[in-house]
């Protein structure tokens, strides 16, 4: 292993394996961090090299380009990389890094299989790096805050946690990329459905706040699986996870929905409740005996907190071991039956809101995600005449 410094001393180099699509969000947040004199983008991962166009935020200092990521850390000399690239590279490409001694930012999910993400975790401990795991909802202040607030008994008795995210995509969002709404590429996992990739940040902050965050915390797992759009994953599901003393924990999204919402979380004791709006960093407290509390709160980047942790020490907010239940959420999906087809008469099609593309609309579905996350009840308990319950998954 590269030696970790003590203190702030040149910035430090980093490569970014995976700079379009999500990793343009990479590629400006690590421009502002080389701003702050933190990192240097050294190289950028990419089998189609950026344009110059793509790079002129980085004029002055361009960064080394190559398809290869182990050749491109070795040439650069980087001490850090973030890995923005397909859901199935993500272990290969981690333990490329860890092999060389590079510390990881690596995007969610952490893996398409839990074994391979048992893997990567054991691949990196070994290796002595540091991980991050992009779930940048745990960066928010909100989450130790509203963690703080049920232990010191500011809603009674913690009964469980629900989950609720409504969003809109298109036809087109599911033609973005070749793996772009598949269960598998030939024999390969992806597993690029709603609950575990574009609302994972739903189930994964749901386990966070119940403080239930690791693989062993997890006793069963009850899927509802369905799609509305013409692709193998699914695209409206529930999830119910019953941690080993008992708490459930409830997710239920869609990509159908009527109107495009904030996803929530609903943290429910006997005596009240706190939601949070985790894109927002808003929490909202409702107890008996006092009137509706509401703040917001700020968010600690995941990258800088990486970079403080090796130049300072800071505790990383989100090692991998925090995302081992939601891995287990990652496999009771993948090995669940296929996603159900929902019948052409409970969906309808309307223009996207830009482009030329459509998108399906599953009428009550708003109402039916919220109602999930408010009861922590599964689509089949709440009467929804197309869900059928899924066999129970138990790790």
């Amino acid at each position: 292993m590269r030696n970790v410094p003590t203190h702030a001393t040149t910035p430090l180099p980093i490569v970014l394996a995976g700079a379009r699509g999500h990793g343009r969000w990479h590629l400006a947040n690590i421009r502002r961090l080389q701003h702050q004199g933190l990192v240097r983008l050294a190289g950028v991962c990419e089998l189609n090299p950026l344009t110059d166009t793509e790079l002129e935020a980085f004029a002055g200092e361009m960064p080394e380009q190559s398809g290869d990521f182990g050749a491109l850390l070795d040439s650069t000399g980087a001490r850090a990389a973030v890995i923005c690239t397909p859901i199935p590279t993500h272990t290969a490409l981690a333990l490329t890094a860890a092999a060389r001694g590079v510390h990881l930012l690596l995007e969610k999910p952490p893996a398409a299989t839990f074994d391979d993400y048992a893997r990567m975790a054991d691949g990196v401990r070994e290796a002595g790096i540091a991980c991050q795991v992009g779930f940048q909802s745990f960066g928010s202040h909100a989450v130790p805050a509203v963690k703080e607030l049920v232990r010191s008994g500011a809603i009674g008795e913690l009964k469980g946690i629900g989950a609720a995210g409504a969003w809109v995509r298109d036809d087109l969002y599911f033609r973005r990329a070749p793996w772009a709404g598949r269960r598998r590429l030939g024999t390969t996992d992806v597993v690029d459905g709603v609950l575990t990739n574009p609302l994972a940040h739903a189930v994964a902050t749901a386990l966070e706040l119940a403080d239930r965050g690791t693989a062993e915390d997890v006793l069963s797992i009850e899927t509802e699986l369905f799609r509305a759009h013409d692709i193998e994953a699914d695209d409206t599901s529930c999830v119910r996870v019953t941690t080993t003393g008992g708490l459930p924990v409830t997710a239920a999204v869609t990509l159908c929905a009527e109107q495009a919402g904030e996803p929530y979380v609903i943290v429910h004791g006997d005596r009240g409740r706190i939601t949070f709006w985790y894109k927002q960093d808003q929490v909202l407290v409702q107890r008996a005996g006092h009137g509706p509390e509401e703040t917001v709160h700020g968010r600690s980047d995941l990258l800088e907190n990486l970079v403080g942790h090796l130049v300072r020490g800071t505790a990383l907010l989100v090692p991998p071991e925090r995302t081992g239940a939601f891995m287990r959420v990652v496999e009771a999906v993948r090995t669940a039956p296929e996603p159900a087809a929902l019948p052409q008469d409970v969906w309808h099609t309307l223009p996207a809101g830009t482009g030329d593309g459509v998108r399906r609309v599953v009428p009550g579905i708003d109402a039916l995600v919220a109602a999930g996350a408010d009861t922590l009840s599964l689509f089949s308990e709440l009467g929804a005449p197309w869900a059928r319950h899924s066999e129970v998954s138990t790790p």
